[in-house]
């Protein structure tokens, strides 16, 4: 089988995003079980992903890209090409195709990524106005992956395609610890994330208002106007802005804190719940099902809408053998999710669809 992936969905900056650590995390994972060709379309991709064989092509925001698939053909002669999103161009294809749904957040939650192209951003708007976009792009493949069971239930519940879906967790690049490591540990709380509407950082600040002992860290890259908004919205809440911080920092900050926070309304998965609890770290999340479904029985769970209830969750962790207890019970889930089980599970599914092809000719 000829396995063609297409990893031009990684970052070129050298900092991933969800989508280009899963691209670069699968890929990786995928290589040590068979052989692959990467698709790029930047060399700056690279140094975020495997040492394996590759491609240079366009990239996928190009205005021809619905025909790339002659390109892929005439270059890398796929008999399956694997897609970490649904948006690769098909049009015309001669192979095997799995592409990737994530989530169905941004039909909830319509507003499109600021660093895209304004004709993207403006196809972004017009493609979730309706679920049709979505079926046309899943039914082009031969068969389909998500990452959680809880969007696997949404792609059935909306009827978005017909064709088999197969879920393929996500995972964490973090080194996992081999043992609780309970401390000494500052008063500190970490959110790693965006902050966009629906992550709802604000009930974490208004939640850390009621805990003056507490610290909240917010790990991602802020904008001015969103910092000082966040700075108003409970005064008395201690807030540490990083903007950013690389691998290294973000493993120390982990090792230091109680637990890692997130108050999301929607998430697709939530790498971040995965990565603090493969260092032993507790994790106080919304209730919502994806988090039910990640973060299992060893995560504490609070209302969204409620800040008192973050901080009663938090206040928890100080009773005796608490901390220690939740910190195990999260190395042994976070245990469930790697790279290699989830390629374990991507790989018969790409070779499935290779046999079926050549079968038919």
């Amino acid at each position: 089988m000829r396995l063609v992936v297409d990893c031009r969905y990684v970052r070129r900056d050298g900092r991933h995003d969800g989508i280009s650590r899963f691209s670069a995390g699968i890929t990786a994972a995928l290589g040590r079980l068979h052989p692959l060709t990467m698709l790029i379309d930047d060399p700056r991709q690279l140094a975020l992903l495997p040492a394996l064989p590759y491609l240079v092509i366009r990239p996928p925001a190009h205005p021809l890209e619905p025909l790339i698939s002659g390109v892929i053909r005439r270059r890398a002669r796929p008999d399956v090409l694997y897609s970490p999103m649904q948006t690769t161009g098909s049009i015309g294809r001669r192979y095997g195709y799995v592409p990737t749904l994530h989530d169905l957040i941004y039909y909830r939650h319509r507003t499109p990524p600021a660093e895209f192209a304004w004709w993207v951003r403006l196809l972004w708007r017009l493609a979730y106005l309706s679920t049709l976009p979505q079926r046309v792009l899943l039914d082009r493949g031969d068969e389909v992956v998500t990452v959680s069971a809880t969007t696997a239930a949404q792609i059935a519940e909306h009827r978005l395609t017909a064709r088999r879906v197969t879920v393929v967790p996500n995972a964490a690049d973090v080194a996992p610890l081999d043992a609780v490591a309970p401390g000494p540990r500052s008063r500190s709380l970490i959110y790693m994330g965006a902050f966009i509407g629906y992550k709802n950082v604000e009930t974490l600040v208004r939640a850390v208002a009621l805990l003056p002992e507490y610290e909240l860290h917010l790990l991602s890259p802020i904008d001015a106007p969103v910092r000082r908004g966040l700075q108003v919205v409970a005064p008395a809440a201690r807030l540490h802005f990083h903007d950013g911080v690389t691998d290294a920092e973000y493993v120390a900050l982990l090792d230091d804190a109680v637990a890692l926070v997130s108050a999301s309304r929607d998430e697709g998965f939530g790498i971040p719940v995965v990565e603090a609890m493969t260092r032993g770290v507790p994790v106080v999340l919304s209730d919502i099902p994806i988090f039910r479904e990640v973060g299992g029985d060893a995560a504490l769970y609070a209302d969204p809408d409620d800040p008192a209830s973050f901080a009663t969750a938090v206040h928890a962790l100080e009773r005796p053998g608490e901390w220690n207890a939740r910190s195990k019970a999260a190395l042994a889930q976070a245990a469930t999710f790697t790279w290699d089980a989830s390629a374990a599970r991507l790989l018969p599914v790409l070779q499935r669809v290779a046999a079926a092809r050549r079968r038919s000719g």
